[in-house]
């Protein structure tokens, strides 16, 4: 109780570039490296069982009907909604007659899925497709998988049972090693649509970081990038055009901007 009536004193008391400042200073997104293996050797990774047993125990609290809805293994009271991507994913099944077949690259056991349920439903044909780690392509092909949500180990995999609609990458980019180079095989491929969410930018350079997540959620720490917007945006100009950007719902300690952004394939769909 007392810590959190002192949480609250700080919060109310101090600016927010303050406090992320601080807060920085133990958990939060740090430093400047040449390259990803130079900022993987101050990490602990994110392929660790205890990120995978959290993230599970949650996911199946909101599975069961006993959580609302989770969050990077963090259970919340209410849906937090990325409103840009709910918009994406109704625009584009409007278009399709009310069907859609989603390719989740790195959703975890189905974040954006169960986030976005309540809508999907309303959908006469659903099949939402993660690829994921191994470990948790297990975990969902055991405990997760239902008739619209499924788990592959590639996109190649998922490719051969569906005809995919729109690829989602959501809060993922920033944690390869070679986030341009899944872009890159992305525009090789005949997706019609491209919905990106929860990504981060920077003036400047494209940056390397590391990131250490709050010890309240789980011990872990890993490199993140942090983008350069026009940059970014102009790699994929020439297979995809912009439809709409919109704000994200993430913050970091570092001056930046989470984004989203809605593409549709250039050419053959204008």
């Amino acid at each position: 109780m007392l810590n959190q009536k002192i949480k609250k004193i700080i919060k109310e008391t101090l600016p927010d570039p303050f406090i992320r400042s601080v807060a920085g200073l133990f958990y939060g997104w740090s430093g400047n490296f040449s390259d990803w293996s130079k900022a993987k050797k101050r990490c602990s990774g994110y392929d660790s069982k205890e990120i995978l047993e959290k993230v599970k125990e949650s996911a199946l609290k909101v599975k069961n009907g006993k959580a609302v809805y989770e969050r990077d293994s963090m259970i919340f009271d209410e849906i937090q909604y990325s409103f840009g991507l709910l918009s994406g994913l109704m625009w584009i099944a409007a278009q399709k007659g009310g069907k859609i077949n989603v390719l989740d690259f790195g959703g975890s056991l189905g974040s954006s899925y169960y986030q976005n349920k309540i809508f999907l439903d309303s959908l006469s044909d659903v099949n939402w497709c993660i690829v994921e780690q191994p470990d948790f392509v297990k975990a969902g092909l055991e405990i997760f998988k239902d008739e619209r949500l499924h788990f592959f180990f590639t996109i190649e995999e998922c490719m051969k049972q569906f005809d995919i609609d729109v690829v989602l990458l959501s809060s993922v980019l920033q944690y390869l090693e070679k986030p341009y180079s899944l872009l890159d095989q992305i525009k090789l491929q005949n997706y019609q649509y491209l919905i990106i969410d929860r990504t981060p930018f920077i003036t400047g350079n494209d940056r390397i970081t590391v990131q250490k997540v709050n010890p309240n959620i789980y011990k872990a720490s890993y490199p993140c990038w942090f983008f350069n917007e026009e940059k970014f945006v102009s790699g994929l100009s020439s297979d995809y055009k912009l439809v709409v950007e919109f704000s994200a719902i993430d913050k970091a300690n570092i001056k930046s901007k989470f984004k989203g952004f809605i593409f549709k394939k250039a050419g053959k769909y204008d």
